[in-house]
Parts: C-alpha cells; sequence; structure tokens
C-alpha cells in the first residue's frame, strides 16, 4: 500500500492528474472530506499523520509540536515529526506493520525514491509527502513568471499537468502500477486565488499567513467576510495564553497590514494563498486506487 499525500491539491487540480493516473491505476473509490482549520501544512498535515486534533498532538506530544508563530515562516518547519506521529499512531492502533515515511522536497530526492524503489516494496505501508504543488503556489506568489504562466486556476492547473506528467511522481506511480501495488492519493488542504484585503493589526507574535491570523491582540476592520474564534478549544486548536485569538478570511478575502497597505495588496491580490475558511482550500480529495 502506497499512500501519497500532494501537500496543497484542490480538487480540481486531482481531476486533472487523474487523466495521466488512469492508464495504470483503476479509481475504487474516490471521496471527499474536509480539511481542519487553519488549512494549512502545520496544523492539517500533522493532524492526518498523528490522528488527532491539533489541541490534542499538542497536550500529548508537547515537544514535538511546533507553536505557529510570527517568526517562523517556513512551513516545513511546523512538520519535522511527521514520522514520529505516523509511528505513534500505528502503535497505538496495535498494527504490526512494516512502514517507510519519505519527504519529497527537492526533485532529487523523487528520483533516489524511484531509484530505491525495491526496497519500499519490502513495506506493507509507504507513506509519501510530496511538497511540489505546494512550492508551486509559493513561487507563483514571488515569481513574475510563474505569474505569466499561470494567471488563473486554468492556467494553474496546465502548469500542474505538465510538471507531473515530467515527474519522477510520475515515474513512481508507473512503477506502483508495474508491481501491482495500491496506491491511495490525498492532500491536507486545497488553496483558493485572493482577491479582496481586511485590515489587521497585531503584534510582532502574530503568525504571517494571509488567510488566518492567531495572537493575543488583534483588531481587524470588520467582522464580515471573516471566522472569529475566541475560544480555540473549540475549534480544537491550541492555546498559547488566555487571550489567545484566531481569525480566519471567508470567500477570497486574505489580511493585510496598514502599513504599506497599498503595496501589499497590490503584491498579494490575484495570488494563491490557503489557511482560512471556502470551499477550494476546506473540500479535499481521497482517492482509492488499484493498478491496471
Amino acid at each position: 500500500m502506497f499512500f501519497l499525500l500532494i501537500d496543497n491539491l484542490r480538487y480540481d487540480q486531482w481531476k486533472i492528474l487523474e487523466g495521466s493516473i488512469q492508464d495504470y491505476f483503476t479509481v475504487e473509490e474516490e471521496s471527499s472530506y474536509y480539511s481542519i482549520l487553519p488549512t494549512t501544512t502545520a496544523y492539517a498535515r500533522n493532524a492526518i499523520f498523528a490522528g488527532m486534533m491539533p489541541s490534542e498532538i499538542e497536550k500529548q506530544y508537547p515537544k514535538h509540536w511546533v507553536q505557529d508563530l510570527g517568526d517562523n515562516e517556513d512551513e516545513e518547519g511546523f512538520n519535522q515529526h511527521e514520522e514520529f506521529f505516523l509511528q505513534e499512531q500505528i502503535r497505538k492502533s496495535r498494527l504490526s506493520y512494516k512502514t517507510s515515511y519519505n519527504k519529497i522536497i527537492h526533485n532529487n530526492q523523487g528520483k533516489s525514491l524511484v531509484d530505491n524503489f525495491n526496497r519500499l516494496m519490502q513495506n506493507n505501508l509507504n507513506v509519501i509527502v510530496y511538497n511540489f504543488v505546494d512550492m508551486l503556489s509559493h513561487a507563483r506568489t514571488d515569481m513574475a513568471m510563474i505569474k505569466e504562466l499561470a494567471p488563473d486556476e486554468s492556467g494553474y492547473r496546465s502548469i500542474t499537468a505538465s510538471w507531473f506528467t515530467h515527474s519522477p511522481l510520475f515515474d513512481l506511480v508507473k512503477k506502483i502500477s508495474e508491481k501491482k501495488g495500491r496506491l491511495i492519493i490525498t492532500t491536507d488542504h486545497g488553496m483558493i486565488r485572493v482577491q479582496n484585503p481586511v485590515k489587521i493589526v497585531g503584534d510582532r507574535s502574530v503568525n504571517t499567513n494571509l488567510r488566518y491570523k492567531q495572537g493575543r491582540n488583534l483588531n481587524w476592520d470588520s467582522d464580515d467576510h471573516v471566522l472569529i474564534c475566541r475560544k480555540p478549544e473549540r475549534f480544537f486548536l491550541p492555546k498559547i495564553n488566555v487571550s489567545t485569538t484566531y481569525v480566519f478570511t471567508m470567500e477570497d478575502y486574505f489580511f493585510a497590514y496598514p502599513n504599506n497597505y497599498n503595496h501589499y495588496v497590490s503584491h498579494y491580490r490575484n495570488t494563491f494563498q490557503h489557511g482560512g475558511v471556502s470551499l477550494e482550500e476546506c473540500i479535499i480529495p481521497f482517492v482509492y486506487l488499484t493498478a491496471k
């Protein structure tokens, strides 16, 4: 069994990849489920591998929960303990599976995984986290060329399909099919193209995500288009201190600071973001496939 988690894979992007994969696999079951809030790697992916909500992870494994604060912008920095959470979940479920955990961030790591494929076949369960789609969304924010290539959702789907058909991941999928393996494809969250700003003010400890903020002294200009969570425990979210509040943007809104406001808004408007509340971020695919 291969469990493939492609970070930031929107449902429509899965449908694009499906066309290439169907030559090698039969889709036995395709369903959707909800990501958790915030719809970010730090929360949603840790929850998948731990089989627990974020507040439960923080209580049970405080040393392994990395808090999302303003001075840490590297999403992967929050996910250093996924293999530990996976092994703990397997142990607590009293399963005696031989497993492997593989995180692919760079292309050469993907090629290495394909080259060592026979080792994977010795395991009952192989978990593979692929980060390319998430990196593409962040690159699109920063690189003018990517914005030109993927100006909208259709262009974004097209560039994802082009990457996949020439990637080591597609080579891996073919090898799994050759060996008659089973495959699960899913993700931790989707994303949305943001258009409209909401002004927010906070101190330096506030996280950097554009779609949600958490902190003690948050002030925003309107309650329209935001979901306010003053009791994090109700959302199963960690509570750093007594007055911690989480606020999430809804629809295609994003948070912007008053300082340098116009520059900030023009830079981030029309970019793909995640962390908030929208169908595109929250409804994600879960697909079970068997080799043809």
